[in-house]
């Protein structure tokens, strides 16, 4: 998965003012564009921040038809008619939640003091139709519950189809038309909708992770209206489904050695001794552990197999939660005690400590997902998909198998994309790419910019963790800054 992690926002009660310091655009001409496009943007109050929302088509083949609210928020910037439009991947995060709550962590303090920075939540996702399927007391058992089978055999395939079927089923009930709407093109048409009722003749943006596919897709679709766009933690939308679960794995065992190496050489509290290796295998044999005896917990929950791998999940995504881990397993290895491991889950998974969920992220992860891409999930290709998994990583690949399982039996058929994603027509795209980000994968960043699109620069962190801008260093930054302010591109790629 591609996520982006960011924390719940609570907005404060709304008034129906505009603030006197932000700019009131005017929406473009439409020519023979949608009546939607001809709408009027209009904002209120929420707290320090304006919010509002864009009426936009359920089904854009119907542009004249059934509307849903798109959801938009942002901190006025006195005396900047710039928009920057963001988006923290996912799918399925609340870019309403970026600008708002972690608005600090959106690039650097010269980025926010020139742009007024956008989030909005795309389709289906918390604030903009949101998908709901499980009650969150069903969201327990599907995210954190286990079959009680060895993963992978035919007892514990059998559970999770069933699992996932009744989601399925769910997801469809309760959610309503859009649900068939939520793939990435038709959420880039939304992005289009905004730019144009914001009266930007272009759009400027900042992509992260799932948000550089957005981002991606919609410089190919709109290549003319395309302004300064920075795509951060970038993936390869001409990979496949399968290619991608293969990628994304290699990345997240990677990034399991790198945390082993550093605890092992480094951390004086560390739990590991001797080889990388046997380190690893200690993991192996603690997965193996809990499969068959959850550890308890502080909160009365048991954490086995699913809870345990989702908080080493969680701090494989940076080094700056490596001390986590090591905390985790510290406290696993001496008290039998999984407290900390649910707690990283909890914090994956926008769990609230009262059992609540912040928001619809997986819900709208797996749906928009499932619209995208898909993988085969006929036997003999799911065999073959298994064997490159349980290779690649003798410690995850286990727990990776199945993949095609999630979307195989998904209530709508795919939707389609574009054929190319070259973006041909557009100016040039910074891609950042981390090398050693464990969701995006490097490599991902550096086909992106050199192969898919018509004009990319490729810009390299050399560090750990998924993304970069805004978490690395000052040479990042100032490539960043310098081209979203003030439109300048380094004379060569460089390497930070």
């Amino acid at each position: 998965m591609f996520k982006k992690l960011f924390g719940a926002v609570a907005i404060a009660a709304l008034v129906l003012t505009t603030a006197a310091c932000a700019p009131t655009p005017k929406p473009l001409a439409s020519n023979d564009l949608p009546a939607v496009y001809s709408q009027t943007l209009a904002t209120h109050k929420c707290g320090e921040f304006l919010c509002g929302t864009v009426n936009a088509p359920i089904d854009w083949a119907k542009p004249d038809g059934e509307t849903f609210k798109l959801a938009f928020s942002f901190k006025a910037v006195e005396g900047s008619g710039k928009y920057l439009f963001v988006n923290p991947g996912g799918p399925g995060a609340s870019g309403i939640d970026l600008a708002t709550t972690n608005l600090d962590s959106v690039g650097t303090p010269k980025l926010r003091s020139n742009y007024n920075i956008v989030g909005f939540d795309p389709r289906g996702t918390k604030g903009s139709s949101p998908v709901k399927c499980f009650n969150a007391k069903k969201m327990d058992d599907f995210l954190y519950g286990d079959t009680g089978f060895p993963p992978g055999s035919p007892q514990d395939l059998a559970a999770s189809r069933k699992s996932m079927a009744e989601f399925t089923a769910a997801c469809k009930q309760n959610t309503g038309a859009i649900l068939a709407h939520l793939d990435t093109v038709s959420a880039a048409k939304d992005l289009d909708l905004l730019r144009a009722v914001f009266g930007q003749s272009k759009l400027n943006y900042l992509g992260f992770s799932y948000g550089t596919f957005l981002g991606t897709t919609y410089a190919t679709l709109f290549p003319q209206n395309v302004g300064r766009f920075v795509l951060d933690g970038a993936i390869d939308p001409t990979v496949s489904d399968e290619d991608q679960n293969f990628n994304q794995l290699k990345g997240f065992d990677l990034a399991l050695h790198n945390y082993m190496k550093n605890c092992i050489d480094t951390q004086a509290d560390c739990p590991f001794t001797g080889s990388v290796d046997q380190g690893l295998s200690r993991i192996s044999q603690f997965f193996s552990s809990v499969e068959k005896k959850p550890l308890a917990t502080s909160d009365g929950r048991k954490a086995g197999l699913a809870a345990t791998s989702t908080g080493l999940y969680l701090s494989l995504y940076s080094n700056d939660y490596w001390k986590y881990l090591t905390q985790a397993f510290n406290q696993a290895f001496d008290s039998q005690d999984g407290s900390l491991f649910m707690q990283l889950a909890d914090f994956y998974n926008d769990r609230n400590a009262d059992g609540t969920y912040a928001d619809n992220m997986f819900e709208a992860f797996i749906s928009i997902n499932c619209l995208d891409s898909r993988s085969d999930p006929s036997p003999a290709a799911e065999a073959k998909q298994n064997n490159r998994m349980l290779a690649a990583s003798p410690t995850l690949g286990r727990f990776w198998q199945y993949g095609a399982e999630m979307c195989a039996h998904w209530s709508y058929p795919m939707a389609e994309h574009p054929a190319s994603y070259a973006a041909v027509g557009a100016p040039t795209i910074v891609v950042i790419g981390t090398t050693g980000d464990p969701a995006t994968p490097y490599q991902q960043a550096v086909d992106l910019a050199h192969k898919v699109l018509a004009k990319g620069l490729l810009v390299t962190y050399k560090g750990e963790g998924h993304t970069a801008y805004g978490r690395s260093n000052a040479c990042i930054s100032g490539v960043v800054d310098g081209f979203l302010i003030s439109g300048r591109l380094p004379s060569s790629e460089p390497t930070c």
